[in-house]
């Protein structure tokens, strides 16, 4: 499979991990959900511990989106899931991020790291499949850009981007924390990334975690219509209006 080919159908949904096991801890609480669509993925990661009211705290959290490739080099070894990511709240990674996935059941699968030492179980959550959607927003120009909304079943996740670029000293996996701490004066353009994770229901997108302490539990009125086959319009407080159509699957009304 290329970049560009959709993921086998047992991957989609959205996945909660249950487990992370590495040498040197085991984290069983921190707040983890991956959504994915057809070939689209979001995913954000609050620990338990950050303290979100500061700087410090927020830049310890993790999110990021892009596209996700499935491929089997070895046949001898599970298939490898590859997260490209696109937009990354933390600064680029010097290795890529994949793991061989191994299905336990088709709603658990055991995620093994390549570049990695760790090991990690993820479940999927009920109501996440049926309808897939993955938008890309439009600027004042019609063209698209970074920003990304995904729907997967009952599920939506926002992702948008910082405009700041990374300092000139930030280096592969270096982490936001650090890069904040060594440049203060530029902390709140660095920390200007929102990845918010929800459920839609009754014409309400209610957000449960977000990169934005602020956002956690309002509830606005959501809606998302294709115009045609390559726009799409979505009806929110707090989302651009006009949208790219990236992908457009289980969706037979308005929404």
């Amino acid at each position: 499979m290329n970049a560009t080919d959709p993921i086998p159908d047992r991957y989609h949904g959205v996945w909660q991990r249950t487990l992370l096991q590495t040498p040197a801890e085991r984290d069983t609480t921190t707040w983890v959900r991956w959504l994915q669509t057809g070939l689209w993925h979001g995913d954000l990661r609050v620990p338990p511990e950050a303290d979100r009211t500061t700087s410090a705290g927020r830049a310890e959290l993790q999110g990021f989106g892009g596209t996700t490739l499935i491929t089997r080099p070895d046949a001898a070894r599970p298939e490898v899931c590859t997260w490209q990511r696109r937009i990354d709240l933390q600064p680029p990674r010097s290795t890529p991020d994949a793991g061989h996935m191994v299905f336990e059941s088709p709603d658990c699968v055991h995620e093994t790291g390549i570049h990695g030492q760790y090991f990690e179980v993820w479940e999927r959550l009920p109501g996440s499949l049926g309808t897939r959607i993955a938008l890309a927003a439009l600027d004042a120009t019609g063209a698209p850009t970074a920003e990304r909304l995904l729907v997967a079943g009952r599920y939506l996740m926002h992702l948008r981007p910082r405009a700041a670029p990374w300092p000139l000293d930030t280096a592969p996996d270096d982490t936001l924390a650090h890069a904040v701490a060594r440049h203060p004066q530029q902390a709140e353009a660095l920390l200007d990334f929102v990845i918010a994770f929800g459920t839609r229901e009754h014409g309400e997108w209610t957000i449960e975690r977000a990169t934005v302490p602020a956002l956690e539990g309002l509830a606005q009125g959501f809606h998302v219509q294709r115009e045609s086959e390559h726009l799409a319009v979505v009806g929110s407080a707090r989302l651009p209006r006009r949208w790219q159509v990236l992908e457009w699957h289980g969706v037979s009304a308005p929404d």
